[in-house]
C-alpha cells in the first residue's frame, strides 16, 4: 500500500517520543493511517536530520540510533522515500524555504504527491505542498 502522508522530521520525533505534542489534526491523521494499515512516508532527509540531532545532543533517544533506524526500516508503518534525482531537482526550485532539509522534505512530498504533516509555519505559509498542521 502506498503512503498518502509524509512526516516532517519534528512530527516523526514527536510521534515516536512525545505524542502529546502533536496537534489534534496530526494525531487524527496518524491514527487513521495506522488503523487502515497505510504506511506513512519519511524522506531520507528526515533520517539525516534525526542522526544529526542525536549526534549533536539535541535529541535524546530512548534507544540507540541504530535501533531507531532498524525500527523505521523494518516496520510496515513506515515507507522511506530515497533522495532521488527528481527530488533533488525539485529541491532547487524551492528556494523560498531557507533550510535545505525543509526544501528536500517538501520536494519529496511534492514529487510523490503526498500531504506533509508539519507544524513548521514557514512551510505551511509557503503553500508549496498540502499540509496537515
Amino acid at each position: 500500500m502506498r503512503p498518502s502522508l509524509l512526516l516532517d522530521t519534528h512530527i516523526l520525533v514527536r510521534w515516536l517520543f512525545d505524542a502529546k505534542r502533536l496537534t489534534r489534526n496530526q494525531s487524527r491523521a496518524l491514527e487513521t493511517a495506522v488503523q487502515h494499515l497505510h504506511p506513512v512516508g519519511l524522506s531520507a532527509m528526515t533520517l539525516l536530520e534525526v542522526a544529526t540531532l542525536s549526534a549533536e545532543g539535541k535529541l535524546e533517544l530512548n534507544s540507540t540510533l541504530d535501533e531507531v533506524f532498524l525500527e523505521l526500516e523494518s516496520s510496515p508503518k513506515f515507507h522511506i522515500f530515497p533522495l532521488t534525482c527528481e527530488v533533488a531537482g525539485e529541491t532547487a526550485a524551492l528556494l523560498v524555504l531557507r533550510d535545505p532539509a525543509d526544501r528536500a522534505i517538501v520536494a519529496a512530498a511534492r514529487v510523490n504527491r503526498l500531504k506533509l504533516v508539519t507544524s513548521d509555519q514557514r512551510i505551511i505559509e509557503s503553500k508549496l505542498v498540502p499540509v496537515i498542521d
